[in-house]
């Protein structure tokens, strides 16, 4: 009986021990996951404001689109869409800090692509610290994330041919009713457009045109 309760004593402090250590390692694992959930949110909020920036910048081009395709201006258009590096293009970055802000987080920086790409990337901050627990400094500490967003290219531009302009009917010549030279025409996803700046109604839209989605850095 003596020998029972002398290694029941002696069991004791490694049961203890054991008991604490477990605990420890849920803490642990707890205060590791608590960071990963607010890491989690702020890339999101980082996601959601890269791609509001690069959409600005797609959609603010479709004014320009317009105004150039009237001027019958072909080597903007052959620039456009070729690399997207025309002088109207803006980096978008006044429309992303709204989605930082609506996932809880701030945007620290916001800025264009300079590597051959047509996108952004975005820096945010959480607004909120990850809080206490038992890794020291982590009450004070707030996660950050980076998020790149691209344009990317949906449609194919084909150059108008060169020669003059394209004769009338018999009845309409010297009556200077000569049909301008086309513009050339898009090619997107397999669908064939006319470039016709009398009648711009049958444009595709800018998401037809440009795609937008997240990258790696």
């Amino acid at each position: 009986m003596r020998r029972f309760h002398r290694e029941a004593g002696q069991a004791a402090p490694l049961y203890i021990a054991a008991v604490v250590g477990l605990l420890f390692l849920a803490l642990m694992f707890f205060a590791f996951g608590q960071a990963d959930v607010s890491r989690n949110k702020t890339q999101t909020a980082a996601d959601a404001a890269a791609l509001a920036a690069a959409q600005e910048s797609r959609d603010d081009l479709d004014d320009a689109l317009r105004e150039h395709i009237i001027a019958r201006d072909v080597a903007w258009l052959a620039a456009l869409f070729a690399n997207g590096n025309v002088p109207e293009r803006k980096d978008g970055c006044w429309g992303s800090p709204r989605f930082a802000r609506a996932n809880d987080a701030e945007q620290l920086r916001c800025n264009k692509l300079w590597d051959g790409r047509w996108g952004v990337t975005v820096d945010v901050r959480a607004k909120k610290p990850v809080g206490k627990s038992i890794v020291e400094g982590t009450e004070r500490e707030h996660a950050e994330s980076k998020a790149t967003a691209v344009v990317e290219f949906r449609c194919t531009f084909e150059p108008p041919e060169t020669g003059k302009p394209e004769d009338g009917d018999d009845d309409d010549k010297g009556k200077g009713n000569d049909k301008l030279p086309t513009l050339g025409g898009l090619e997107c996803d397999g669908k064939d457009w006319e470039i016709d700046p009398g009648n711009l109604d049958l444009l595709p839209g800018m998401a037809d045109l440009f795609n937008v989605r997240l990258a790696e850095d």
